[in-house]
């Protein structure tokens, strides 16, 4: 699909949000064959949590996207899961990508993290810098190890963040494996 909603705050943020708004319909005009539609952000957490197959890609500010992107890690059933990226389309700067979660020092070292959005993160920058072939083994490896069970609990499985990491990289390991020998 081509489906872009661009979330705004306009009708309380009169100059920024305005401002956002009316670049992303100039920009729009760019792209016709894109379809696109504008929501305010408290609209946006309706539509997400009621109607989330309305939605295909969503441009919002950082702020707003920080707090739609926990919003979407929970709707998927844990804030471990899901990736993230902040993406300079004309590549002049450069793009960060990190897991929703962030950096969640206050489980460091413990073994209960989820690494799958730490992975599924590593799969985005790996597609942003064009290595598709990368991108695309460990985005594999993530599938395979979650149609496995290997999961941590905070989506049923009962695996430690160690053992969904061995999990993994054994996958990628095989596949490599498998590589050489062809």
């Amino acid at each position: 699909r081509k489906l872009l909603t661009v979330v705004t705050k306009s009708n309380a943020q009169r100059h920024g949000m305005v401002m956002w708004d009316e670049i992303a319909a100039e920009v729009a005009q760019e792209f016709p064959d894109v379809q696109w539609d504008k929501m305010l952000v408290d609209a946006m957490t309706h539509r997400m949590t009621l109607h989330p197959q309305t939605l295909d890609t969503i441009v919002a500010t950082n702020l707003h996207a920080d707090i739609l992107s926990d919003l979407a890690g929970a709707l998927a059933g844990s804030l471990g899961v899901a990736p993230t990226a902040n993406i300079d389309p004309e590549r002049r700067f450069p793009s960060m990508f990190e897991p929703i979660h962030g950096s969640a020092f206050d489980i460091t070292g413990k073994g209960i993290a989820n690494p799958i959005a730490t992975f599924w993160t590593a799969v985005q920058m790996l597609e942003h810098l064009g290595e598709r072939h990368a991108a695309a083994l460990i985005m594999e490896s993530i599938e395979y190890v979650c149609e496995k069970g290997i999961l941590r609990p905070d989506v049923g499985g009962s695996a430690n963040t160690a053992e969904v990491t061995r999990a993994v990289v054994h996958y990628i390991d095989a596949k490599a494996d498998i590589a050489e020998t062809a």
